[in-house]
């Protein structure tokens, strides 16, 4: 299947119906796909060739979906690049993907200046929202003299589909190859395990660049026939009047996306009676954070909490909503069409509430890592992908995750787990954030190291989060030292870079 096609599918069954609110905007299935149509004949035009990179530099929009749709219906392979990255790292991208075809907001007019004249690969640079210099096209106008027909470009499963960038957080981002059947498999997967319904209207607020919001919702929802409503960028006020204005039906985003709007002062003062579900992922949820989500939203039972990689495309693992009721700090039980097992150092199966690392074999595991052999050898070995994530299973099958494997502690011996830790100081009603680190101890090896951030007009003491720890934890798995900070690092998808922590406070 071209995952292109599934929005000519919906197209010819429901034309009429709304696919796309952004802004002022508003399409739908049938302006959608001729569109889409227009722009994918003049890719071609341009000498667009089979699983050649097409590569988007914008924020969330409507063109942003026309793009991704367009270039897989034309056989290319869609690049998109995260509208955070400074100049070097979009360089960097655009090199390494050796897209031909640059497409640009013309926000991002002054970092392409920057960047042009180190660009060896591309040779039609396409500016969305109006340009007139010598040798750069206008998106308007370049579709404007297109037809609307359909295509008929020859696509496999097994060809390329995506080449997704991951953040990069252990070195230079990696290119990741997902293919058409990569993409298909993960929808029937996220479709089931999310339990969503044809027709509903999802609020897409996560970035389009990332595998969540691309493939989680967009791709899920357009192949549902739903309507997507698309926010330029997160802001807490917009999002909620969109909620009660687009009587919303699904919402999703990231435990920081979450926190942020549980924190506007008018949250609740928005009629949010529309919406059925709550989608979490990119991050443990803390329980704290669940509890005010099913109170802001009552119609919602729970929150599903997803967890994956982009290499899975990305849903390994789903927790119901009913089950999140019961099962805390937990991301449900593997996907229906993958298998996932917890592994030793050894490779081999480890018992249940025993730790390991999560490894995982389907359909929906990445063909590879981009002009990257040796990665990928290390990343897939025997078919299955060793993800670098640590967890455990309980009685039940449900799997829980500890942390990554490279943030893992030992302690006199001890394999201390960073987000155990963190789990607990995220229950200390003073702490707004958290996260832990090893550092060199001449005695233990390392020692546990925690960087809190307190909530606005709170105040706490070292001795308090230790002593606080001690009731919850191993006595030497509590923090030895305590550094409060205004804010932690993070990276573009809104984790907390251990990396940056490690180099700063380790």
């Amino acid at each position: 299947m071209n995952i292109g096609d599934l929005l000519t599918n919906t197209a010819s069954k429901e034309p009429n119906k709304t696919a796309i609110v952004y802004e002022s905007l508003r399409l739908s299935y049938k302006e959608f796909n001729r569109r889409v149509n227009r722009l994918a004949h003049a890719l071609l035009g341009m000498g667009l060739k089979k699983e050649d990179k097409v590569a988007l530099l914008s924020f969330n929009s409507s063109w942003f979906v026309e793009t991704y749709v367009a270039t897989l219906r034309a056989g290319g392979m869609f690049t998109p690049i995260n509208s955070r990255l400074a100049p070097g790292e979009i360089t960097y991208i655009l090199d390494n993907s050796d897209a031909r075809m640059f497409l640009f907001e013309k926000e991002f007019d002054q970092v392409v200046n920057v960047i042009r004249p180190a660009l060896h690969n591309i040779e039609h640079y396409i500016c969305i929202g109006g340009d007139t210099r010598p040798n750069i096209l206008d998106y308007e106008q370049l579709m404007s003299n297109q037809p609307d027909s359909e295509l008929n470009v020859a696509v496999s499963e097994k060809n390329g589909c995506e080449l997704l960038y991951t953040s990069g957080t252990t070195g230079r981002p990696k290119g990741v190859v997902l293919t058409h059947e990569n993409v298909s498999w993960n929808l029937m997967n996220t479709i089931n395990g999310r339990e969503l319904r044809p027709g509903q209207i999802c609020l897409i607020a996560g970035p389009l660049s990332h595998s969540a919001a691309l493939n989680n919702h967009f791709t899920t929802t357009i192949a549902l026939g739903g309507t997507c409503v698309i926010m330029r960028q997160f802001e807490p006020k917009t999002f909620m009047e969109l909620v009660q204005n687009e009587k919303v039906e699904v919402i999703s985003g990231s435990p920081t996306l979450f926190n942020l709007l549980l924190q506007f002062p008018e949250v609740g003062k928005y009629d949010t009676s529309s919406v059925t579900q709550v989608q979490s992922g990119a991050a443990p949820l803390r329980t704290e954070t669940k509890d005010k989500l099913t109170q802001l939203f009552p119609n919602a039972v729970g929150v599903y909490d997803v967890y994956g990689c982009t290499e899975a495309s990305p849903s390994i693992a789903i927790l119901s909503g009913k089950d999140s009721l019961r099962k805390q700090a937990c991301v449900g039980k593997p996907v229906s069409f993958l298998q996932a097992k917890l592994v030793d150092d050894e490779s081999q199966k480890v018992r249940v509430g025993q730790v390991g690392e999560i490894i995982c074999k389907g359909p929906n595991v990445m063909k590879e890592y981009y002009n990257n052999k040796e990665a990928t050898e290390e990343a897939i070995r025997d078919g299955w992908l060793y993800t670098g994530d640590l967890g455990r299973l309980d009685d039940e099958g449900y799997l829980y995750i500890v942390g990554r494997k490279k943030d893992m502690i030992v302690s006199g011996g001890e394999n201390i787990y960073p987000q155990e830790i963190e789990h607990v100081l995220y229950t200390h009603p003073k702490i707004a954030d958290a996260a832990v680190i090893g550092i060199p101890d001449e005695i233990w090896g390392e020692s546990v190291r925690a960087i809190i951030t307190v909530k606005t007009g709170e105040k706490m003491t070292e001795g308090e989060v230790i002593e606080f720890c001690k009731e919850h934890l191993a006595s030497y798995k509590k923090p030895k030292s305590i550094i409060f900070v205004d804010a932690l690092p993070k990276n573009p998808l809104g984790k907390v870079s251990k990396k940056e922590l490690r180099a700063m406070y380790g």
